[in-house]
């Protein structure tokens, strides 16, 4: 033992052990990870109510491990659960009680597939205080400047240079120990994301659900509260609770939401299901950068399709106020993606998605075939980081919209299917036109008043069908393989 070792105080850390069952392996994470929190969240309350500890106090995450050493061909129509070559492949685990569906169903498919155990043990990545104690009501965390000593002089604290997207963007092809990255984000990458989404959306992780909403105006939030009261008078239809800011659950179509003390940045709501497989509904608010923001950390939860269901611009003179576009490709002039993926990069429809959100609007409409037509348009979505491009110098936007065969304008929506490419999180878009700026018709008070009131209803609806249609599917069949690079993680 060195001397930096002799002054670092770890809790008992058992010796990695090979599982060939699952559920078994995600129970030895979940108690190493109990374990280490608890050690943590120990010593960080004993230290803020009395003297600095003697010792560095350290817990570090777990590990996922597998050895594959054989080119064994796998079923070619799955997306994820193997790997491209043999090797060592690892991955530090955060939250194995949230995540523990999600592990087991992957582990499932790679022990299958490979024909080979995993192995579960204690990694040498630190677990940062400030993850292990967050939400924990046991602890309390003292404000900045009453503590004595510095706490990353004594605990290990979020390290920004190793929290990054270096796997997804497809930067980072070896983990420092020579291993291969078993899932596309490292533990301390999730925690952060999780910290994150409490921060701006007012709910914890806990609640999210597999399938994801995104809309841009306030409207679609007090109709989501309405169909969700619906549904949970009606027990066939699955939904067991809704979800407000603040985390206030009901159970009942009568339960009481109050107005929450502080308006989230992007306030979101849960109509939740015991599996999981409910809906969430995020209101991103206005622009690229909260779509951005949003999609960044619902990533890490893993969700199995987010859809983006706003208002637009209709860019053609043959649509009406009220018209869906249904986007079929994406013009990205957001900027907020460029670095992690360039513009050259193109954006592919997803047949599962597109078919089931043809078929809700066919279904809520009554409108079928060529009669669709008279109310949906297919076509080039177009996203743009100035809300007042209609100002602009007809020659440069507008002439780039129409070379683009752009059908309608947003700033939301190629950022969230982008997004969704990057993190192999399959996405789609169904917005409904609000205004014809380059028609002459524009949002006017008493215009928008009336278009809200009849239209999100429905297009609300329209999301939520489509949204069921894809829960129906395997999730086999729901994640594409477009959205897999030619050396993937093995995880979804």
């Amino acid at each position: 033992m060195n001397d930096e070792q002799a002054v670092i105080r770890t809790p008992d850390q058992p010796k990695s052990e090979i599982f060939t069952d699952a559920a078994a392996a995600v129970d030895r994470l979940e108690a190493i990870y109990a374990e280490a929190t608890r050690f943590l969240s120990a010593h960080f309350s004993a230290a803020v109510t009395g003297s600095r500890p003697a010792t560095r106090i350290r817990a570090c995450y777990p590990e996922i491990r597998l050895s594959v050493t054989s080119h064994v061909k796998t079923d070619s129509r799955l997306a994820f659960g193997h790997v491209a070559s043999p090797g060592v492949y690892a991955t530090t685990i955060t939250r194995p009680d949230l995540f523990r569906n999600y592990l087991i169903q992957q582990l499932d498919l790679l022990m299958q597939n490979h024909k080979v155990p995993v192995q579960i043990g204690v990694s040498d990545t630190p677990i940062p205080v400030h993850f292990a104690v967050a939400g924990n009501p046991a602890v309390s965390v003292p404000q900045e400047g009453v503590l004595e000593f510095s706490l990353r002089d004594v605990f290990d604290v979020p390290d920004l240079a190793t929290t990054n997207d270096d796997i997804v963007n497809g930067t980072l092809t070896h983990n420092a120990d020579g291993s291969q990255p078993l899932a596309p984000f490292t533990a301390q990458r999730v925690d952060y994301s999780l910290a994150r989404l409490s921060h701006y959306t007012a709910t914890d992780a806990v609640h999210f659900q597999n399938h994801v909403l995104f809309t841009n105006y306030q409207f679609y939030v007090e109709e989501f509260e309405a169909i969700a009261r619906a549904a949970l008078a009606d027990p066939a239809q699955g939904y067991t609770s809704f979800v407000a800011t603040g985390n206030q659950e009901i159970t009942r179509p009568d339960g009481v939401i109050n107005p929450h003390a502080k308006t989230p940045q992007m306030p979101t709501y849960h109509l939740k299901r015991p599996d999981g497989n409910g809906i969430t509904l995020v209101n991103i608010g206005v622009g690229p950068s909260n779509a951005k923001t949003a999609t960044d950390h619902i990533a890490v939860l893993r969700p199995h399709a987010w859809l983006m269901v706003g208002h637009c611009a209709g860019l053609r003179n043959s649509q009406s106020l009220g018209d869906f576009c249904l986007a079929h490709a994406y013009l990205r002039e957001d900027h907020v993606l460029d670095d992690d993926l360039p513009i050259w990069v193109p954006i592919p429809a997803l047949a599962e998605i597109q078919i089931a959100l043809q078929e809700a609007v066919a279904e809520v409409t009554k409108l079928e075939g060529y009669e669709l037509k008279r109310i949906m348009r297919t076509g080039t979505v177009a996203t743009i980081d100035n809300r007042n491009w209609e100002l602009r110098d007809k020659s440069g936007p507008v002439r780039r919209l129409s070379q683009s065969r752009a059908i309608a304008l947003d700033m939301e929506s190629a950022t969230i299917a982008a997004n969704g490419f990057r993190f192999r999180v399959p996405y789609g878009t169904l917005l409904c036109v609000s205004d014809k700026p380059l028609h002459g018709e524009l949002k006017l008070p008493g215009m928008a008043s009336e278009f809200y009131k009849t239209q999100v209803s429905r297009h609300l609806e329209i999301g939520i069908r489509a949204m069921e249609k894809l829960r129906d599917m395997p999730i086999e069949r729901i994640h594409s393989r477009k959205l897999r690079s030619f050396e993937e993680t093995a995880f979804l």
